[in-house]
C-alpha cells in the first residue's frame, strides 16, 4: 500500500466497502446528511465482489446530529469551533 496524503485539518477521508454498490451509497448518503462531503468516489472492492466508495468528509461544517456528538466529544481543553 502506498502511502497517503493526511487530508487538511478538519476533514476526514473516508473508505466504505459493502457488498454491493447500493448499500455503500446509502451509507454514503448518511453521511453527506450529517458533514459536508466531496463527491464519492467508486471502485471494485477487490477480487471476491463488492464495491469501495471513498469520499472525504468536512468535520468543521458538520450538520445535526453529528454537530451535537461533535461538540459534546470535545476534549476539555479544546474551543468550541464557531460559525
Amino acid at each position: 500500500m502506498q502511502p497517503t496524503e493526511s487530508p487538511s485539518d478538519g476533514h476526514a477521508d473516508v473508505r466504505i466497502v459493502a457488498a454491493s454498490p447500493e448499500v455503500a451509497r446509502r451509507v454514503a448518503e448518511v453521511l453527506r446528511h450529517c458533514f459536508a462531503a466531496t463527491e464519492q468516489r467508486s471502485y471494485p472492492a477487490g477480487a471476491g465482489g463488492g464495491t469501495r466508495l471513498q469520499l472525504t468528509v468536512d468535520t468543521t461544517r458538520a450538520a445535526e446530529p453529528a454537530r451535537s456528538w461533535l461538540e459534546t466529544s470535545r476534549s476539555s481543553g479544546e474551543e468550541p469551533r464557531r460559525e
